[in-house]
Protein backbone atom coordinates (compact mmCIF):
# COMPACT_ATOMS: atom_id res chain seq x y z
CA UNK A 1 0.00 0.00 0.00
CA UNK A 2 2.75 2.26 0.52
CA UNK A 3 3.98 2.22 -3.01
CA UNK A 4 0.66 4.47 -4.38
CA UNK A 5 1.10 7.16 -2.22
CA UNK A 6 4.61 7.16 -3.42
CA UNK A 7 3.37 7.35 -6.89
CA UNK A 8 0.80 9.70 -6.31
CA UNK A 9 3.40 12.22 -4.50
CA UNK A 10 5.70 11.74 -7.79
CA UNK A 11 2.72 12.48 -9.99
CA UNK A 12 2.11 15.47 -7.92
CA UNK A 13 5.86 16.77 -8.07
CA UNK A 14 6.04 16.00 -11.97
CA UNK A 15 3.02 18.17 -12.63
CA UNK A 16 4.24 21.24 -10.63
CA UNK A 17 7.84 20.97 -12.23
CA UNK A 18 5.74 21.02 -15.75
CA UNK A 19 3.93 23.64 -14.09
CA UNK A 20 6.70 25.39 -13.26
CA UNK A 21 8.49 25.01 -16.32
CA UNK A 22 5.23 26.42 -18.38
CA UNK A 23 5.41 29.32 -16.43
CA UNK A 24 8.95 30.15 -16.24
CA UNK A 25 10.01 29.68 -19.53
CA UNK A 26 7.78 31.04 -21.34
CA UNK A 27 9.93 32.54 -24.72
CA UNK A 28 13.01 29.87 -24.69
CA UNK A 29 13.87 29.55 -28.08
CA UNK A 30 11.72 32.68 -29.00
CA UNK A 31 14.93 34.55 -30.32
CA UNK A 32 17.45 32.96 -33.20
CA UNK A 33 16.09 31.67 -36.37
CA UNK A 34 12.19 32.85 -36.46
CA UNK A 35 13.89 36.24 -36.57
CA UNK A 36 16.29 36.11 -39.87
CA UNK A 37 13.61 37.44 -42.83
CA UNK A 38 13.65 35.70 -45.61
CA UNK A 39 11.34 36.34 -48.54
CA UNK A 40 7.87 35.08 -49.44
CA UNK A 41 7.95 31.88 -51.78
CA UNK A 42 6.14 31.80 -55.18
CA UNK A 43 2.71 30.18 -55.03
CA UNK A 44 3.01 26.37 -56.17
CA UNK A 45 0.81 24.60 -57.97
CA UNK A 46 -1.31 21.49 -56.48
CA UNK A 47 1.61 18.52 -56.44
CA UNK A 48 0.94 16.35 -59.39
CA UNK A 49 3.09 13.23 -60.00
CA UNK A 50 1.64 12.70 -63.43
CA UNK A 51 4.87 13.12 -65.25
CA UNK A 52 8.60 13.51 -63.82
CA UNK A 53 8.97 16.66 -65.47
CA UNK A 54 6.66 18.75 -63.23
CA UNK A 55 8.35 16.85 -59.87
CA UNK A 56 11.61 18.05 -60.63
CA UNK A 57 10.11 21.64 -61.96
CA UNK A 58 8.88 21.84 -58.05
CA UNK A 59 12.53 20.87 -56.94
CA UNK A 60 13.81 23.46 -58.89
CA UNK A 61 11.79 26.06 -58.06
CA UNK A 62 12.41 25.79 -53.95
CA UNK A 63 15.87 25.48 -54.89
CA UNK A 64 15.87 29.16 -56.11
CA UNK A 65 13.28 29.41 -53.14
CA UNK A 66 16.18 28.51 -50.77
CA UNK A 67 18.99 29.94 -52.11
CA UNK A 68 16.73 33.73 -52.58
CA UNK A 69 16.24 32.96 -48.41
CA UNK A 70 19.95 32.21 -47.87
CA UNK A 71 21.08 35.93 -49.61
CA UNK A 72 18.87 37.47 -47.11
CA UNK A 73 19.72 35.61 -44.57
CA UNK A 74 23.69 36.59 -45.52
CA UNK A 75 22.73 40.19 -45.98
CA UNK A 76 21.00 40.55 -42.28
CA UNK A 77 24.23 38.70 -40.89
CA UNK A 78 23.11 35.38 -39.74
CA UNK A 79 25.98 33.27 -41.68
CA UNK A 80 25.10 30.31 -40.00
CA UNK A 81 21.44 30.22 -41.07
CA UNK A 82 22.89 30.98 -44.57
CA UNK A 83 25.22 28.35 -44.74
CA UNK A 84 22.12 25.96 -42.95
CA UNK A 85 20.21 26.98 -46.47
CA UNK A 86 22.97 26.84 -48.52
CA UNK A 87 23.13 23.15 -48.14
CA UNK A 88 19.28 23.11 -48.64
CA UNK A 89 20.06 24.55 -51.71
CA UNK A 90 22.03 21.41 -52.98
CA UNK A 91 20.53 18.65 -55.25
CA UNK A 92 20.53 16.10 -52.68
CA UNK A 93 18.12 17.71 -51.32
CA UNK A 94 14.45 17.80 -52.98
CA UNK A 95 11.98 19.91 -51.58
CA UNK A 96 7.77 19.45 -52.16
CA UNK A 97 7.99 23.00 -50.45
CA UNK A 98 9.60 25.55 -48.77
CA UNK A 99 9.36 29.02 -47.05
CA UNK A 100 12.08 30.23 -45.15
CA UNK A 101 9.84 32.99 -42.61
CA UNK A 102 9.25 32.38 -39.03
CA UNK A 103 11.98 30.21 -38.45
CA UNK A 104 10.99 28.23 -41.92
CA UNK A 105 9.04 25.59 -43.07
CA UNK A 106 10.14 23.11 -45.20
CA UNK A 107 9.05 19.28 -46.81
CA UNK A 108 11.51 17.26 -48.27
CA UNK A 109 11.61 13.15 -50.16
CA UNK A 110 13.57 10.47 -49.50
CA UNK A 111 13.20 7.79 -51.82
CA UNK A 112 11.22 7.38 -55.30
CA UNK A 113 7.79 9.64 -54.78
CA UNK A 114 6.56 8.79 -58.10
CA UNK A 115 6.71 5.00 -58.02
CA UNK A 116 5.89 5.02 -54.43
CA UNK A 117 3.41 1.92 -53.68
CA UNK A 118 4.19 2.90 -49.75
CA UNK A 119 4.80 6.45 -48.49
CA UNK A 120 5.17 7.57 -44.97
CA UNK A 121 5.17 11.02 -43.41
CA UNK A 122 7.37 11.98 -40.75
CA UNK A 123 5.94 14.43 -38.29
CA UNK A 124 8.28 16.24 -35.88
CA UNK A 125 8.33 16.85 -32.18
CA UNK A 126 9.68 20.16 -30.18
CA UNK A 127 13.49 21.67 -31.49
CA UNK A 128 13.32 20.44 -34.50
CA UNK A 129 14.52 23.15 -37.10
CA UNK A 130 15.61 23.72 -40.36
CA UNK A 131 19.35 22.26 -39.44
CA UNK A 132 18.04 19.44 -37.29
CA UNK A 133 20.17 16.84 -38.66
CA UNK A 134 19.03 13.99 -36.60
CA UNK A 135 15.18 14.42 -38.37
CA UNK A 136 16.52 14.64 -42.05
CA UNK A 137 19.03 11.50 -41.16
CA UNK A 138 16.13 9.58 -39.80
CA UNK A 139 13.62 9.86 -42.52
CA UNK A 140 16.63 8.69 -44.53
CA UNK A 141 17.55 5.84 -42.47
CA UNK A 142 13.83 4.85 -42.44
CA UNK A 143 13.54 5.06 -46.85
CA UNK A 144 16.53 2.51 -46.52
CA UNK A 145 15.30 0.16 -44.16
CA UNK A 146 11.88 0.06 -46.26
CA UNK A 147 13.59 0.11 -49.59
CA UNK A 148 12.18 0.33 -53.30
CA UNK A 149 9.16 1.44 -54.50
CA UNK A 150 8.83 3.49 -50.97
CA UNK A 151 9.03 7.16 -50.02
CA UNK A 152 9.52 8.65 -46.98
CA UNK A 153 8.27 13.15 -46.70
CA UNK A 154 9.72 14.83 -43.67
CA UNK A 155 7.46 17.06 -43.00
CA UNK A 156 8.63 20.43 -40.95
CA UNK A 157 5.36 22.46 -41.44
CA UNK A 158 4.68 23.84 -38.51
CA UNK A 159 6.53 25.76 -35.68
CA UNK A 160 7.55 23.21 -33.48
CA UNK A 161 7.93 24.53 -30.02
CA UNK A 162 11.20 24.98 -27.88
CA UNK A 163 11.16 21.54 -25.00
CA UNK A 164 11.22 23.60 -22.21
CA UNK A 165 8.93 26.07 -22.81
CA UNK A 166 5.30 27.02 -22.14
CA UNK A 167 4.36 25.85 -25.71
CA UNK A 168 5.49 22.16 -25.24
CA UNK A 169 3.21 21.75 -22.63
CA UNK A 170 -0.10 22.98 -24.51
CA UNK A 171 -1.81 22.11 -27.97
CA UNK A 172 -1.96 25.31 -29.46
CA UNK A 173 0.80 24.84 -31.76
CA UNK A 174 -0.60 21.84 -32.52
CA UNK A 175 -3.92 23.31 -33.41
CA UNK A 176 -2.05 25.57 -35.27
CA UNK A 177 -0.24 22.97 -37.12
CA UNK A 178 -3.14 20.48 -37.50
CA UNK A 179 -5.18 22.25 -40.46
CA UNK A 180 -1.83 22.85 -42.30
CA UNK A 181 -0.67 18.75 -41.85
CA UNK A 182 -4.35 17.73 -43.20
CA UNK A 183 -3.83 19.55 -46.37
CA UNK A 184 -0.50 18.39 -47.27
CA UNK A 185 -1.57 14.93 -46.33
CA UNK A 186 -4.89 15.28 -48.34
CA UNK A 187 -2.76 16.08 -51.37
CA UNK A 188 -0.64 13.60 -51.47
CA UNK A 189 -3.53 10.99 -51.29
CA UNK A 190 -4.91 12.66 -54.28
CA UNK A 191 -1.35 13.15 -55.88
CA UNK A 192 -0.83 9.48 -54.77
CA UNK A 193 -3.48 7.55 -54.82
CA UNK A 194 -1.72 4.14 -55.61
CA UNK A 195 0.71 4.72 -52.06
CA UNK A 196 -0.46 3.43 -48.58
CA UNK A 197 0.10 6.49 -46.53
CA UNK A 198 1.13 6.00 -43.01
CA UNK A 199 2.01 9.24 -40.13
CA UNK A 200 4.53 8.65 -38.09
CA UNK A 201 4.70 11.25 -35.30
CA UNK A 202 7.19 11.90 -32.53
CA UNK A 203 6.93 13.22 -29.49
CA UNK A 204 4.78 16.80 -29.78
CA UNK A 205 4.66 15.75 -33.49
CA UNK A 206 1.96 13.24 -32.15
CA UNK A 207 -0.09 16.04 -30.64
CA UNK A 208 -0.19 17.46 -34.40
CA UNK A 209 -1.05 14.79 -35.70
CA UNK A 210 -3.93 13.92 -33.03
CA UNK A 211 -5.94 17.11 -33.60
CA UNK A 212 -5.41 16.40 -37.66
CA UNK A 213 -6.35 12.62 -37.24
CA UNK A 214 -9.87 12.94 -38.64
CA UNK A 215 -9.21 14.51 -41.10
CA UNK A 216 -5.94 12.47 -42.58
CA UNK A 217 -6.60 9.43 -45.27
CA UNK A 218 -3.89 7.41 -43.90
CA UNK A 219 -3.50 3.69 -43.41
CA UNK A 220 -1.42 3.99 -40.17
CA UNK A 221 -1.71 6.43 -37.45
CA UNK A 222 2.06 5.70 -35.30
CA UNK A 223 2.58 7.49 -31.71
CA UNK A 224 6.34 7.41 -30.64
CA UNK A 225 8.14 8.72 -27.91
CA UNK A 226 4.64 10.62 -27.24
CA UNK A 227 4.00 13.16 -23.83
CA UNK A 228 0.08 11.87 -24.85
CA UNK A 229 -2.24 13.13 -27.43
CA UNK A 230 -4.59 15.20 -25.83
CA UNK A 231 -7.44 12.59 -26.18
CA UNK A 232 -8.06 9.87 -23.79
CA UNK A 233 -8.31 7.25 -25.77
CA UNK A 234 -7.39 6.29 -29.36
CA UNK A 235 -11.23 6.11 -30.45
CA UNK A 236 -11.99 9.44 -29.33
CA UNK A 237 -9.17 10.79 -32.49
CA UNK A 238 -12.25 10.38 -34.96
CA UNK A 239 -9.50 8.29 -37.51
CA UNK A 240 -10.47 4.95 -39.16
CA UNK A 241 -6.76 4.14 -39.40
CA UNK A 242 -5.31 2.01 -37.18
CA UNK A 243 -3.48 3.64 -34.63
CA UNK A 244 -0.10 2.20 -32.93
CA UNK A 245 2.10 3.70 -30.26
CA UNK A 246 5.44 2.45 -29.25
CA UNK A 247 7.89 4.23 -26.51
CA UNK A 248 11.54 2.94 -25.90
CA UNK A 249 12.27 1.88 -22.28
CA UNK A 250 15.33 4.58 -21.70
CA UNK A 251 12.67 7.29 -23.18
CA UNK A 252 12.91 10.42 -20.41
CA UNK A 253 8.91 11.33 -22.17
CA UNK A 254 8.01 8.27 -19.92
CA UNK A 255 7.72 10.47 -16.52
CA UNK A 256 6.26 13.33 -18.08
CA UNK A 257 2.90 13.10 -15.95
CA UNK A 258 0.26 11.29 -18.54
CA UNK A 259 -2.44 14.60 -16.85
CA UNK A 260 -4.79 17.04 -18.31
CA UNK A 261 -5.28 19.86 -16.37
CA UNK A 262 -7.59 23.03 -17.15
CA UNK A 263 -5.57 26.58 -16.07
CA UNK A 264 -6.47 30.15 -17.02
CA UNK A 265 -4.25 30.05 -20.68
CA UNK A 266 -5.91 26.88 -21.08
CA UNK A 267 -5.09 22.86 -20.88
CA UNK A 268 -2.10 21.56 -19.27
CA UNK A 269 -0.29 18.29 -20.35
CA UNK A 270 -1.96 16.02 -23.03
CA UNK A 271 -3.71 13.09 -20.89
CA UNK A 272 -3.76 9.83 -21.61
CA UNK A 273 -0.24 7.69 -21.81
CA UNK A 274 -0.62 6.28 -25.62
CA UNK A 275 1.42 2.93 -24.98
CA UNK A 276 -1.46 2.32 -21.58
CA UNK A 277 -3.98 -0.41 -22.32
CA UNK A 278 -6.75 2.22 -21.55
CA UNK A 279 -5.53 4.68 -24.55
CA UNK A 280 -6.38 1.35 -26.72
CA UNK A 281 -3.73 1.94 -29.29
CA UNK A 282 -1.80 -1.35 -31.13
CA UNK A 283 1.69 -1.34 -28.97
CA UNK A 284 4.97 -2.35 -30.58
CA UNK A 285 8.03 -2.62 -29.08
CA UNK A 286 10.51 0.09 -29.16
CA UNK A 287 13.33 -1.67 -27.91
CA UNK A 288 15.58 0.16 -24.91
CA UNK A 289 16.32 3.73 -26.69
CA UNK A 290 15.91 6.75 -25.59
CA UNK A 291 14.04 10.00 -27.24
CA UNK A 292 16.05 10.50 -29.78
CA UNK A 293 16.82 6.75 -30.71
CA UNK A 294 13.39 5.80 -32.51
CA UNK A 295 15.24 6.09 -36.52
CA UNK A 296 18.36 5.39 -35.64
CA UNK A 297 19.88 2.62 -38.36
CA UNK A 298 19.70 -0.92 -37.40
CA UNK A 299 17.36 -0.11 -34.06
CA UNK A 300 14.21 -2.14 -33.21
CA UNK A 301 11.82 0.77 -33.57
CA UNK A 302 12.83 1.53 -37.17
CA UNK A 303 12.70 -1.68 -37.76
CA UNK A 304 8.63 -1.90 -36.72
CA UNK A 305 8.11 1.24 -38.10
CA UNK A 306 8.93 0.14 -41.50
CA UNK A 307 6.96 -2.73 -41.27
CA UNK A 308 4.21 -0.48 -40.48
CA UNK A 309 4.45 1.15 -42.87
CA UNK A 310 4.65 -1.69 -45.74
CA UNK A 311 1.46 -3.07 -44.24
CA UNK A 312 3.04 -5.53 -42.01
CA UNK A 313 2.77 -6.52 -38.27
CA UNK A 314 5.93 -5.37 -36.38
CA UNK A 315 7.75 -7.66 -34.71
CA UNK A 316 8.01 -8.81 -30.94
CA UNK A 317 5.07 -6.70 -30.44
Amino acid sequence: MASRPRSRRLRRTLLAALVAASVAVPTAGAAGPAAVPAPSPAPLAPLSLAAPGELAARYAANRSAVRAAEAMADAHGDHGRAATLRAMAGEDHRLLSFDGRDGGRSVEVFGDLVGATRAAVLVPGSDTRLDSHRFRSGAAALQRELGRGTAVLAWLGYRTPATLSAAATTSGRAEEAAPLLASFVRELATAAPRARLTLLCHSYGSVVCAEAADRLPVADLVFYGSPGTGADRAADLGTTATVWAGRGTDDWIAHVPHVRASLPFGALGFGTDPVAPEFGARVFDAGPGGHSDYLRPGSIPLRNMARIVAGRDPADA
